[in-house]
């Protein structure tokens, strides 16, 4: 893809006019443009947004961009971080500009999407079996010599097909074998004699190139450091094995691929115990939920915490809700649900209460449930809390943030808006 082809749909993004579409933000901004809007610099609590809104801090993404550029670089790592968790090109625009080798996704669309906003290199973390789909990435591989997709395999069957859509293709679809997380886990190859039928597979399909070997340790049933680690080095020894097979033998270089965000260090530590292979490796890491972090399911699984001496993340996100009834002295609610916040694994947390241009600590509040346009707030007699009052609420579990706003304010801590971060689910 040309570079100004890119530039072109970032421009266009600018270019979108607000309307009803995009909760949250300011009534009397309808109609201008979205690049407009961010000129005018309107400060997130005192000139028209509506509530719920979510904010993304601006000073805490460009930390944890700066702290994992300067993590991966200091192990030796390779990172695509995994776009799914945000599916917003400005942010994968960010990510390599911070020093990603590209971006990892999970479904074809968000190839597409990847691909659309000048992402050049995309790690598909899935197997891919859907004809029109690779058919569509063989056009642009083969169009486009500086665009690259990395693909998973797990299975004869999957490759066959994979084959059958690529059939006369001038150049194979790069692919990696994944190695299941264990007996039980999510996708990948159970066995390491499997792989080898998979490699072989692979093999005798010219339109497909093994480059190298991959999974997903968060995947490891029970995980513990010692499990974690333990299938880790079941992935670089597969790695090891097929290389001795001759199975890279059409590779440039050979992909050793992991890395969610609650175990990173252990992916770090060892692919570092990597040995030499016939080829150089790209020791490739793809967390994904660290931009944003999250005041919940990461930041008590951040490997950060494990290792305080690398620095620590910090949670960018924050919903602003509005208390709309207070019925009793213990029960309060904000006008915020399931539509607009995170609880697939933990509910929101009330984090601070402002009132007349004046934050405080949440004291005494806690989120109980939430409904579809209400989250439910236990109030204990130290909690000051009335109708009209905003509580700002920190999130759970990332993925399932980004996913619930097209057009998430950027705002500075005091309240600035400096831009507007489109997603597309």
């Amino acid at each position: 893809m040309a570079l100004d082809t890119a530039t072109e749909a970032f421009a266009r993004l600018a270019e979108e006019r607000v309307d009803h579409r995009f909760k949250g933000l300011p009534p009397d901004a309808d109609g201008l443009t979205v690049g407009e809007l961010a000129a005018q610099r309107r400060n997130l609590f005192t000139d028209g947004f509506a509530t719920p809104v979510l904010a993304l801090s601006a000073e805490r993404l460009e930390h944890n961009l700066r702290l994992m550029e300067t993590y991966a670089a200091r192990h030796g790592l390779a990172f695509a971080p995994h776009g799914k968790t945000s599916m917003a090109p400005q942010l994968f625009r960010r990510q390599i500009e911070h020093g990603a080798w590209g971006i990892t996704v999970a479904v074809p669309h968000q190839v597409r999407v990847a691909r659309a906003y000048g992402v050049r290199r995309v790690f598909l973390a899935n197997e891919l079996v859907d004809a029109a789909s690779l058919r569509w990435i063989d056009d642009r591989q083969r169009t486009d010599p500086d665009f690259r997709v990395v693909c998973y395999v797990d299975s004869v069957r999957g490759v066959e097909l994979m084959q059958a859509a690529l059939r006369g293709t001038s150049r194979p679809l790069d692919v990696v074998v994944e190695l299941a997380a264990g007996a039980g886990a999510r996708t990948g190859v159970r066995t390491e004699a499997e792989c080898a039928a998979v490699a072989a597979a692979v093999a005798a399909a010219p339109g497909l190139r093994l480059v190298g070997v991959a999974g997903y340790e968060g995947e490891v049933p029970q995980a513990t450091p010692e499990r974690v680690r333990a299938w880790l080095r079941r992935l670089v020894a597969l790695a090891v094995d097929l290389d001795a097979a001759g199975r890279f033998a059409d590779a440039e270089e050979i992909v050793v691929s992991a890395g969610g965000s609650a175990w990173f260090d252990a992916v770090a530590d060892v692919l570092a115990e990597l040995p030499g292979l016939s080829r150089p490796v790209l020791k490739l890491l793809r967390s994904g939920a660290y931009v944003s972090h999250d005041d919940g399911h990461y930041r008590k699984l951040t490997p950060f915490n494990r290792v305080p001496e690398e620095g620590a993340l910090e949670p960018a996100f924050r919903l602003w809700t509005q208390v709309v009834s207070r019925p009793s002295p213990e029960q309060a609610f904000v006008n915020a649900g399931k539509r607009d916040a995170a609880y697939d694994l933990d509910l929101p947390f009330a984090q601070v209460v402002r009132r007349d241009g004046t934050e405080r600590p949440a004291t005494g509040i806690s989120v109980t449930a939430l409904s579809d346009q209400h989250a439910w707030l236990r109030t204990t007699g130290e909690a000051d809390l009335e109708v009209g009052d905003w509580v700002g609420l920190g999130l759970s579990h990332p993925c399932t943030s980004f996913d619930k706003w097209q057009l998430i304010p950027l705002a500075e801590a005091d309240g600035t808006v400096v831009d507007y971060i489109r997603t597309f689910f």
